[in-house]
């Protein structure tokens, strides 16, 4: 079911398509952790996910660790950052949607190349926020 691609695959395919993967990594590991750190309703569950996979979130998120992000990463972070979107941000400027892409598309590449230890490293950096 959950099958890992080539890096070279992976680096072939649509830097909007990791994006898309990697939304859903993220937003699944937040509301796991939410879900494990408290006996809260749905809604507050859901808003306290939505402000932490926000754009403006996750762009400062991307923000702090940009510096640590290996080469590869970087680069596809940068891909993402700087791709042709078809939507616009509805509560983010411009440069936070687009760094928010970056973000995602480095956690889809990582998950579809099976880096699931990277992936835990760069979901879970920062994560005293997620309570």
């Amino acid at each position: 079911m959950f099958e890992t691609v080539s890096k070279e695959k992976a680096k072939n395919l649509s830097v909007l398509v990791l994006a898309f993967v990697g939304d859903a990594v993220y937003t699944l590991s937040v509301r796991e952790k939410l879900s494990e750190n408290g006996d809260f309703k749905a809604g507050e569950l859901n808003k306290k996910a939505a402000d932490i996979v926000c754009a403006r979130a996750q762009a400062e998120k991307s923000d702090r660790l940009l510096s640590l992000f290996t080469e590869e990463e970087a680069e596809i972070f940068r891909r993402g950052r700087n791709a042709k979107k078809g939507t616009r941000a509805k509560h983010a400027t411009v440069s936070e949607y687009n760094a928010s892409t970056g973000f995602e598309a480095v956690l889809g590449y990582l998950y579809l190349t099976g880096q699931y230890e990277r992936l835990e490293y760069i979901v879970n950096y920062g994560e005293e926020k997620i309570r």
